[in-house]
């Protein structure tokens, strides 16, 4: 008789179960309508204090999946932020303290020999600094990478030493890529700098927000300031842009991200290397290029988005990436006639040991004028990672002709135009280029004119074979590169 007693209870446990892990998680949001948000089962709450003007700031409120996994608000720094994430009901009611006073000693002080060994120690201590003191002097430049020393790569970074008032931010980038992780300066550091840069002029806005050049510590830097309700868009980006060996010469270099509460609203900030020439789109209107720069700048393009696109397998491995909203307006062109990829808050990542991929889920959509044919008619397939870097490579072939058209090879060269600027309105619906890249299949136009220049020739050629309506033939990124990069060698151009 005890059996369906016994039974009964254990089913309503199991179910009691479920119900708690699929239901939503309830938490302490001091900004919210009746102090109360809700996010889902995976979700936690989040319960912080920091260090602002000399108070403590306290905040508490739900974070969502996606916001766990970039694992940027469960990281406090002991004295400065604590941050604590929790995953019960309710469990952030409660208000963390920072410990700013030395830790407590035992009964009775310490002792005659604990009192001597500190002593030695501080000597020892002020010695080795004396004599870094003096080799510093002597030996180093400001802003070089010819180091005598270079520390141990398994050796984290320490604050201190990487907010140096004699480091410049190539030094910074240098030690970001050079240190443990490989994924970015410790957030601390990242707030430290975003809170002493000053802004300077606004150079550009976008659907996300503005652009602004500002100045750290006397050198330019990039300030993208998104909109509050593009909170995912920034996060997404930042996460994107710290991911472990993403650093290349030919991705944008990012420095920080913070957010900046200004009393009236909370602007979301990404900091990044800033390029005087602007975008690859602002670029190309106002300058023609020569055969080697537009082999250089080619070979920079697919270099950056063959790196995007590789995995590296190892512990300090890197997932692959595609991009998304590759165009010429998210390519930037540095000083030495190179470009970078930039704009990544699109970017999904391809998990292969779980063969997962990791769509942002943001309101955001890529250009329309980019979009490769399954994209516009919404045939591409979702579940391959291998067919969203195929739509990378059909817009690299579209900017690879914005490029070409531009190039002066023997006196002739074409005004700057968009892709299908002939076929489209200036801001064409999906409609619009479904039914010219889809139903028409009409590709932009390539000029008799190239087949006489043997570098427009092979351009041309790999834009044909990059804009194929089947997505399984066109090239890779890496085939892309080294074609360009074989060119780029039969005319002395090096990168």
């Amino acid at each position: 008789m005890a059996c369906p007693a016994k039974s009964s209870v254990q089913a309503a446990l199991v179910v009691l179960s479920v119900a708690h892990l699929t239901a939503a998680l309830k938490c302490v949001c001091q900004l919210c309508a009746n102090h109360t948000c809700e996010t889902s089962a995976d979700g936690a709450c989040w319960n912080s204090v920091m260090l602002v003007g000399g108070k403590e700031r306290v905040d508490q409120t739900c974070l969502t999946p996606a916001e766990m996994r970039g694992q940027l608000f469960c990281y406090g720094s002991w004295n400065v932020s604590k941050r604590n994430c929790c995953f019960t009901d309710f469990c952030n009611n409660h208000t963390l303290h920072l410990h700013t006073e030395r830790p407590s000693q035992e009964e009775g002080g310490w002792s005659r020999l604990q009192w001597v060994i500190l002593v030695l120690v501080l000597s020892s201590v002020l010695c080795v600094a004396v004599l870094l003191a003096v080799c510093v002097v002597q030996g180093t430049h400001r802003c070089t990478y010819g180091r005598a020393h270079k520390q141990d790569p398994e050796e984290p970074l320490d604050d201190q030493v990487l907010m140096s008032p004699d480091k410049c931010l190539r030094e910074l980038i240098y030690d970001m890529s050079t240190s443990g992780s490989g994924s970015g300066l410790p957030l601390l550091v990242q707030r430290t700098i975003a809170r002493t840069i000053v802004l300077q002029e606004s150079i550009g806005k976008g659907r996300f927000g503005e652009v602004w050049r500002g100045k750290w510590r006397g050198e330019d830097v990039a300030v993208k300031i998104f909109s509050s309700r593009d909170e995912r868009s920034w996060f997404r980006e930042a996460e994107i842009y710290q991911t472990v060996m993403l650093r290349h010469d030919n991705i944008l270099g990012f420095i920080a991200a913070d957010n900046k509460d200004n009393g009236s609203w909370t602007q979301l900030w990404l900091v990044s290397e800033y390029h005087e020439h602007g975008s690859l789109f602002d670029y190309l209107s106002r300058f023609t290029v020569s055969v080697e720069g537009m082999i250089l700048l080619a070979l920079s393009i697919a270099s950056g988005l063959a790196h995007l696109h590789m995995e590296i397998i190892g512990t300090q491995g890197k997932p692959a990436i595609a991009h998304r909203d590759l165009k010429s307006k998210n390519v930037l062109v540095k000083k030495n006639g190179t470009a970078v990829i930039a704009d990544l808050g699109l970017a999904v990542k391809h998990d292969s040991t779980r063969n997962s991929i990791d769509i942002p889920t943001n309101h955001r959509v890529g250009t329309k004028r980019y979009m490769a044919p399954e994209v516009l008619d919404e045939t591409i397939n979702t579940t391959n990672f291998e067919s969203f870097k195929r739509a990378d490579i059909y817009s690299l072939g579209l900017v690879f002709w914005e490029l070409a058209r531009r190039c002066s090879a023997r006196g002739f060269h074409e005004d700057f135009q968009l892709p299908y600027y002939d076929m489209v309105p200036s801001d064409p619906s999906v409609e619009d280029m479904r039914k010219v890249v889809c139903e028409q299949k009409y590709r932009p136009n390539v000029p008799n004119q190239w087949q006489s220049c043997e570098a427009l020739r092979v351009i041309g050629k790999l834009m044909r074979e990059c804009w194929y309506t089947n997505p399984a033939a066109r090239l890779t990124a890496l085939r892309v590169k080294k074609t360009v990069s074989q060119l780029s060698v039969n005319n002395d151009v090096k990168l």
